[in-house]
This record gives structure tokens, C-alpha cells and sequence, in this order.
């Protein structure tokens, strides 16, 4: 993506998560969504495409891959989905894979971190 501010969307049912990574990502620059259900996140995404899509995976209403599942049916995927995740085995990985994600990363991801990997993915063709 040139010229554009980077859309990101935050789909996240911890409040104080969620909230955090709003201010992280506006305060450097990013244009930020918050969902926090996997409804609310295909809304969301349907409405405006995000650039990347931070992904978590256990919401109230589902599966956040379930959701990932109904945007790409809908051809509204973001252009990078990002899973996140508590669970630090090979099956989750391989789950969200094969669903469409494009990275899986394991929770907490360090905020330097995390803005660190952002900034490659945008660098990327989002």
C-alpha cells in the first residue's frame, strides 16, 4: 500500500487488550478498527477492508478463524491476517494456516515487537 494510512483491524474480545493496541497502532500512525466478536469483525471488514487483520482466535460468538473463513468467502479478507494466540502447539499453527492466515503469532507479542513485524507487513504489499 502507498500514499494510504495503514488500516488495521483489531479483532480482540479483551477490552484492555484491545484498548492498548488501538493507542499502540494510532499513535503510530495507523488508522485502527476494534471487533470484538467474530460478527463484528466480518462487519467491520466487509464495511472497510483493513490492510492487516490482528486475529484472535477464541471470541464470544465463534472461532476467529470462522470469521476469516466468511470474509474470504465474501472476497472482504483483509490483505494480511495475523492470528493470535495462547495456544503454542502445531496444530493451531497449521489451523490457522490453512485457513488464510498469513503469520500466527503466540500471545502476549511485545508491543515493540509487535509495531516491528506491522511495519514489515505494510512494507509488504499490503
Amino acid at each position: 500500500m502507498t500514499g494510504a494510512v495503514p488500516h488495521v483491524l483489531v479483532v480482540e474480545d479483551n477490552a484492555h487488550v484491545a484498548s492498548a493496541m488501538r493507542t499502540l497502532f494510532a499513535e503510530t500512525g495507523h488508522r485502527v478498527t476494534l471487533a470484538g466478536t467474530a460478527a463484528a469483525a466480518v462487519s467491520a471488514c466487509v464495511a472497510d477492508r483493513a490492510d492487516v487483520m490482528l486475529l484472535d482466535l477464541t471470541l464470544p460468538d465463534g472461532n476467529g478463524l470462522d470469521a476469516l473463513t466468511e470474509l474470504r468467502a465474501l472476497n472482504a479478507a483483509p490483505r494480511m491476517t495475523i492470528a493470535l494466540t495462547g495456544h503454542d502447539d502445531a496444530a493451531t499453527r497449521t489451523r490457522c494456516l490453512d485457513a488464510g492466515c498469513d503469520e500466527v503469532l503466540l500471545k502476549p507479542v511485545p508491543a515493540r515487537e509487535l509495531l516491528r513485524l506491522m511495519g514489515q507487513w505494510i512494507a509488504s504489499g499490503t
